[in-house]
């Protein structure tokens, strides 16, 4: 594509400034609410029109007892609503990267999206639940706590649709090659990334997962060592349709950042590397012999 039909593009496609919200949530849901309120709040005054908070904004535990004892209802969520009023108050998009919400005798780890007029849009729960051995000794068996869901969402937004996923989703280029092929320009994997796999693969599966579908990725983290012990992985990030990272959070530190979101990038990757448009069904034949 010229630099001429690019800039022409550029005039007709939207533009709104994103932000991620760097957390490091604790065991107190009132404490994590104020966090992510004041971050909020602090993005919208620097120009955001989106704001995405981390994977399990309102509460990181491991304790299950604790976490149950400490997970409400959708409705009754403190941080649900508080943030609801916060995009309200400021008329930008908030979208909660997830909160623990009961769902029967198990939990949800379960996305928001908010509007302007503070209205919840869309909600996910996420698909694929990380039980997983890891080499330094962590376990990790969410299956025994959540439950996971079944549907992917692509929501729409004032600029693009958006499609919706959390952490251990962003292992799973299926769905969001799927999300992209249902219109989304705009992918996410909001996370609490265990530091030891993220040092190995965040950044090279965020980049990965852009420049295969041609979009946006934008994903807040948790990150640094939280009161339940663990340690995750930070780097709230940005990158483009190009695999180019915008912004990128540093390590533990809560804070926010930023990044204007031309789409008319998605429309020039696409269309140099049409790779939504060319795959081909195709069968799978094993052959030779075993042993």
């Amino acid at each position: 594509m010229s630099d001429a039909s690019s800039t022409e593009q550029s005039k007709t496609e939207p533009r709104f400034v994103a932000a991620c919200v760097q957390m490091r949530s604790g065991r107190d849901p009132l404490a994590n609410r104020d966090a992510a309120v004041a971050l909020v709040r602090e993005a919208a005054s620097q120009g955001a029109d989106y704001v995405q908070t981390p994977e399990m904004t309102s509460l990181v535990e491991r304790d299950k007892a604790s976490l149950f004892a400490n997970v409400r209802e959708q409705d009754e969520d403190v941080t649900l609503a508080a943030l609801r009023d916060v995009a309200r108050e400021r008329g930008i998009v908030v979208h909660i990267g997830s909160l623990a919400v009961r769902n029967g005798d198990k939990i949800a780890n379960r996305a928001f999206l908010i509007d302007a007029e503070g209205a919840i849009t869309a909600s996910y729960d996420k698909l694929h639940l990380y039980d997983v051995d890891l080499p330094n000794g962590e376990r990790w068996r969410e299956s025994n706590t959540y439950t996971g869901g079944a549907c992917a969402v692509v929501a729409e937004t004032p600029w693009a649709p958006l499609g919706i996923a959390i952490c251990y989703d962003l292992r799973f280029p299926a769905l969001y090659r799927a999300l992209a092929e249902a219109g989304a320009t705009i992918l996410s994997a909001p996370a609490c990334f265990t530091k030891q796999t993220g040092e190995a693969h965040w950044h090279v599966l965020h980049r990965a997962r852009a420049i295969e579908t041609g979009s946006f990725m934008i994903s807040a983290a948790q990150g640094g060592r939280h009161e339940d012990g663990r340690e995750t992985y930070g780097h709230s990030i940005i990158v483009d349709p190009w695999g180019k990272v915008l912004a990128d959070a540093g390590g533990a530190e809560p804070g926010v950042i930023l990044a204007e979101i031309d789409l008319a990038r998605v429309t020039e990757a696409r269309g140099r590397i049409p790779a939504l448009k060319h795959a081909r069904p195709f069968t799978v034949e094993r052959v030779g012999r075993a042993g």
